[in-house]
C-alpha cells in the first residue's frame, strides 16, 4: 500500500483562502530585510503566501498585509518590481 503525500496547505495574506503550497506564490523577508519572490520556495527567511493572480495582489499592496506579515515596510519599489515580473507590467 503507497502512502499518499500530504500536500502542505498555507494561506494568502491577502484573501485569507487556504490553498496548496505549490498553488501559492511564496514573497520573503531576507536576513538581509530584502523582500523578494521566491519561486523557488527555499529561500531563507521569513515567508508570506500570496495567490499568482492580480487582485490579490493589488489587495496585498493596499491593505499592506506585507507590512504587517514581515513587521517591516515594504515599499512600493517592490511591488512596481513583482508587477512586471508577475504580470508584465506597472
Amino acid at each position: 500500500m503507497m502512502q499518499n503525500k500530504r500536500v502542505p496547505k498555507r494561506t494568502c495574506v491577502a484573501c485569507r483562502e487556504s490553498g496548496d503550497k505549490r498553488e501559492l506564490l511564496r514573497i520573503v523577508r531576507t536576513p538581509e530585510g530584502e523582500v523578494k519572490i521566491d519561486p523557488t520556495g527555499k529561500l531563507n527567511g521569513r515567508g508570506a503566501y500570496v495567490c499568482k493572480n492580480r487582485e490579490c495582489f493589488e489587495k496585498l499592496q493596499k491593505t499592506h498585509a506585507l507590512d504587517k506579515a514581515f513587521k517591516m515596510s515594504v515599499g512600493n519599489e517592490f511591488f512596481e518590481e513583482a508587477f512586471k515580473e508577475l504580470f508584465g507590467e506597472q
